[in-house]
């Protein structure tokens, strides 16, 4: 893509005509596309999303204190929900963002989770660009729109919750129970190994996971054993 490429998506997709449509591009670069292109590209996004993350968590911490009078635990759980790699990720592949991303030919095939948290770290360096070419207020609608006009749902979802705190929770007011977690299978070398964990309740797999550590694998589950109990919860209101 060329900039009048990445002008016209600011345009539409941001609403922003940037003065600096450079800060723009470096917000889509990652550091594989420099490296196979040192010749002609010098800079990638890392900078810009140390500043993004930084404004990304402000805004949102300004909205929850500002407009919430729950103690400052419950704030920091739903800021933790809101700025999380899979909420800023999947808001990145809303505004379209997938297409404009500069990686190199090996993180083009990478895995589903290593391309996620790229989206994630774009979203924030797209921020970094806003905040840098049009000030706080432009940098804070745009989070507004795409991050914070989630939370409703995430309120509605229980899902600012910890996934394992909260299947907790489900399991012990709806089977008196304690979820209990067990390794099924772990395979590869020491310095990649991959964990499959099944949760169980009342003795009952209720949910299975795989990740690169147990505690990865474990959320997983949990997240799937979410998904059996919004099941039934389901079957019984039809």
């Amino acid at each position: 893509m060329d900039a009048n490429e990445y002008r016209t998506f600011a345009a539409k997709k941001l609403g922003v005509a940037f003065n600096n449509i450079n800060l723009l591009i470096t917000a889509f670069t990652h550091r594989s596309y420099v490296n196979e292109h040192r010749k002609t590209v010098r800079e990638h996004n890392e900078r810009l999303e140390f500043l993004g993350d930084a404004v990304l968590e402000l805004v949102v911490t300004e909205y929850l204190f500002n407009s919430y009078k729950e103690p400052e635990g419950v704030l920091t759980n739903w800021r933790s929900s809101l700025v999380r790699t899979e909420s800023i990720s999947a808001a990145a592949v809303r505004c379209g963002f997938e297409p404009l991303l500069r990686l190199s030919r090996g993180e083009k095939r990478g895995s589903e989770r290593a391309r996620s948290q790229i989206l994630a770290n774009s979203f924030e360096a797209v921020i970094g660009a806003l905040y840098l070419d049009q000030g706080y207020e432009v940098a804070q609608r745009f989070i507004a729109d795409t991050i914070l006009s989630t939370f409703r749902d995430i309120l509605a979802s229980g899902s600012w919750l910890d996934a394992k705190s909260y299947l907790q929770e489900l399991a012990q007011s709806q089977e008196a129970a304690t979820p209990l977690y067990k390794v099924i299978h772990e395979e590869g070398p020491d310095h990649e190994k991959l964990f499959k964990v099944g949760v169980y309740v009342n003795g009952k797999l209720r949910g299975q996971g795989s990740g690169p550590s147990k505690q990865a694998a474990q959320q997983k589950a949990a997240e799937k054993a979410l998904d059996y109990y919004s099941g039934q919860a389901t079957k019984k209101s039809a």
